[in-house]
C-alpha cells in the first residue's frame, strides 16, 4: 500500500475510530444531562432545540478554524474527528427532534410540531452560518 493509499485510509484506522466513538460518547453524555436538566417548555422539546442549534454553530465554528489553519491532518484532524464527528455528532440529535415533533403531532399540536420541526432546521443552519461567520472573524492564519 503506498503512503497516500495509507492517508486516505485513515477514518478506518482504529486510533481513528477511537477518537470518534470517545468524542461520540461524551457529546451524547452531555446531551442526556442537558436533556434531563432542561424540562419541555409546555410540551415543546426545548432542551433538544437548544441543543442541535448549539451543535450547529460548534460545528461550524470548529470546521471554519480548522480549514483556514491549513490541511486536515495531525492534531488538526484529530480535532475534527473527535470534536466535530464524535462530540458534536453525538450531541445534536435529529432523531429525537423527530420523536418530539410526532409526540405533538399526536397530542394534537399540529402548528407547535410544524414550527418546532422546521424551526430547529432553520434556527440549525443559521447557527451553522454564524458559526462560520464567527470563525472567519477570528484573527489567525488563513489557507
Amino acid at each position: 500500500m503506498t503512503a497516500s493509499a495509507r492517508e486516505r485510509a485513515a477514518h478506518l484506522r482504529p486510533s481513528m475510530l477511537a477518537v470518534v466513538a470517545t468524542g461520540g460518547a461524551v457529546g451524547t453524555a452531555a446531551r442526556e444531562g442537558l436533556s434531563l436538566a432542561i424540562p419541555p417548555l409546555g410540551g415543546l422539546p426545548i432542551a433538544i432545540l437548544l441543543i442541535n442549534v448549539a451543535g450547529a454553530f460548534v460545528l461550524g465554528l470548529l470546521l471554519e478554524a480548522l480549514v483556514r489553519r491549513g490541511a486536515d491532518v495531525g492534531g488538526r484532524r484529530l480535532l475534527r474527528l473527535g470534536i466535530g464527528s464524535g462530540f458534536c455528532g453525538g450531541f445534536t440529535t435529529y432523531s429525537t427532534l423527530a420523536v418530539g415533533a410526532a409526540e405533538l403531532l399526536r397530542s394534537g399540536a399540529t402548528g407547535v410540531a410544524v414550527g418546532y420541526a422546521v424551526g430547529s432546521v432553520l434556527l440549525g443552519a443559521v447557527a451553522a452560518w454564524a458559526g462560520v461567520a464567527a470563525a472567519a472573524a477570528l484573527p489567525g492564519r488563513r489557507a
